[in-house]
């Protein structure tokens, strides 16, 4: 019996060691399935002339976007629509205001490649439309089915791009040769990756749920918090790393692509799935917070054509006062 149906967890009062057992291991294993997913995909695709630079916006992208694909198939599937919303706008929200925050303090990141300023009106533009789209407080199959096919546009256009030789061999640099592992490796490891994504996603949505019942935090609070932050470690992980290596380029590109496939495939393909309701004042603040973050980032990245340690405070502290409203509210 799961979480969500275990009623004497509730009414007991207590918190069940199992569901912090739950959410840690689930965190856990979202982390390691995506770190597998980026890595041997990246290789295979590499090694059937797939070019770096659509590697890097479209394999690693959805591979640290990932977990917030299955956590969210997982939380609608259960009936915790609000975690499932909560965790794709979350996880936009922290991937700005603290992911890349965290990252410009730790190397300042500045933008000059034309592929990045092409895909930051991309980003705005996908949470300005999930505002208009959830205005009637639902996302149906129909809207799925619009976001999902405004994903496949997306790749088609970035698959039919000419990029400059020099950001090619930039992501080249960080992604590998081709010949760098056996395919039969990079194909077991691309599927343990997976396997691994969806016993997280299980487990950590199952967690999650249960203590937000306990202690009677809305779902929607949890799914904008704790699984946000969770599924958004690899993007966490790979833009740390990037910076440590002097990438700004890569640690930039990762999260605005993982924020536009947030919205249009994973929440795409989730109400395709199972329709989304929750009902738009509960959900409103959040939604122009999310387009807010993201068109801050672009005027930070206008102005200096950087995000220093500065900007990088501000987003951080921005995003700290959001959390905490979120939980004194």
């Amino acid at each position: 019996m799961t979480a969500l149906q275990h009623p004497t967890r509730v009414a007991s009062g207590k918190l069940a060691p199992v569901d912090l057992l739950f959410i840690v291991l689930g965190i856990f294993l979202l982390y390691v399935g995506g770190e597998s997913l980026v890595k041997h995909s990246s290789l295979l695709a590499q090694r059937f002339g797939v070019r770096p630079l659509v590697i890097g916006l479209t394999i690693v992208a959805f591979g640290t976007s990932a977990p917030e694909l299955a956590a969210s198939l997982t939380a609608a599937l259960r009936g915790a629509p609000e975690i499932a919303l909560g965790n794709v706008i979350g996880s936009n929200i922290a991937n700005v205001g603290l992911i890349l925050a965290l990252t410009a303090l730790v190397y300042p990141l500045r933008t000059e490649a034309a592929f990045l300023r092409r895909e930051m009106p991309v980003m705005i533009g996908v949470a300005a439309l999930l505002i208009l789209l959830f205005l009637n407080g639902a996302l149906g199959r129909l809207e799925g089915a619009l976001l999902v096919g405004l994903m496949g546009v997306y790749l088609w256009v970035l698959f039919s791009r000419q990029e400059a030789p020099e950001t090619e061999l930039e992501f080249a640099a960080e992604y590998g040769a081709k010949d760098a592992a056996p395919l039969w490796r990079s194909v077991f490891g691309t599927l343990l990756g997976l396997a691994l994504l969806v016993a997280g996603a299980q487990l950590l949505v199952a967690g999650a749920t249960a203590l937000a019942r306990l202690f009677g935090v809305p779902e929607l609070i949890i799914g904008l918090t704790l699984v946000a932050v969770g599924t958004s470690l690899p993007e966490l992980a790979t833009s740390v790393i990037a910076a440590l290596k002097r990438e700004p380029e890569i640690a930039l590109g990762n999260i605005v692509g993982s924020n536009i496939f947030n919205v249009l495939l994973i929440l795409g393909a989730t109400a395709l799935v199972q329709p989304i309701g929750v009902p738009y004042r509960s959900v409103a603040l959040n939604l122009w917070l999310m387009l807010g973050f993201s068109a801050a980032l672009l005027l930070f990245l206008m102005t200096g054509l950087r995000l220093g340690r500065r900007e990088g405070g501000l987003l951080l502290a921005a995003y700290a006062l959001y959390v905490g409203y979120l939980y004194l509210a």
